[in-house]
């Protein structure tokens, strides 16, 4: 086991107390979208969680201080990359992105769901079975991807079937907020029990 994956494990177990937070800009509680099923897209009933200005992106490699957030917050990072210009899920893995650079206008919950706009610093938090799309992104769009302990991302382009349905049901959720630690918003914003949406 790697030393930052043990460390991750430690901060999930409350062992180990997260970095300091020197590099957060804002301390905002996070913005909630709920979404339903939205045709092939499963979505999720939990909400997407933003947070504006999660850290100040005019300090020395944003990047290399998102990978820190997260990885001391319990989501080991595994890409650093933009996002997919097309509609897509994930059926095994919550997500986070950080906006390391540039800015991008997404589509959140599949063809005619919620847009939003995330610049430099700000913090999108994805359930499972969440539908995202690039709609437009700047040249210099920089995004660090994340997701929990032992969870592998897929790529899902069409409706899930009923064995990736019960998978995103039964799926763990988080002990600890990728941007406040395990006593920060996510675990209890996302306490009821998992379940995908239900057709609208």
């Amino acid at each position: 086991m790697s030393r930052g994956r043990f460390a991750s494990l430690l901060t999930a177990l409350g062992i180990l107390r997260p970095a300091a937070k020197t590099f957060v800009l804002s301390n905002a509680p996070p913005e909630t979208i709920y979404l339903s099923r939205n045709g092939w897209v499963p979505n999720h009933h939990l909400p997407v969680l933003l947070y504006r200005a999660a850290l100040d992106p005019t300090l020395e490699r944003p990047a290399a201080r998102f990978d820190k957030m997260f990885r001391s917050n319990g989501w080991p990072p595994q890409w650093r990359n933009g996002v997919y210009d097309f509609h897509h899920y994930h059926s095994t893995a919550h997500e986070v992105m950080g906006i390391a650079g540039g800015q991008a206008r997404l589509m959140l919950g599949g063809e005619g769901g919620h847009e939003v706009t995330l610049r430099a610093g700000d913090v999108a938090v994805l359930p499972v079975g969440t539908g995202h799309c690039k709609l437009e992104g700047s040249p210099d769009l920089l995004v660090v991807g994340a997701y929990p302990p032992d969870m592998d991302w897929d790529i899902c382009r069409k409706p899930p079937t009923l064995e990736a349905m019960e998978r995103m049901r039964r799926l763990k959720l988080p002990t600890s907020d990728p941007v406040e630690g395990p006593e920060g918003s996510l675990p209890r914003l996302w306490s009821r029990p998992a379940s995908i949406a239900t057709a609208s």
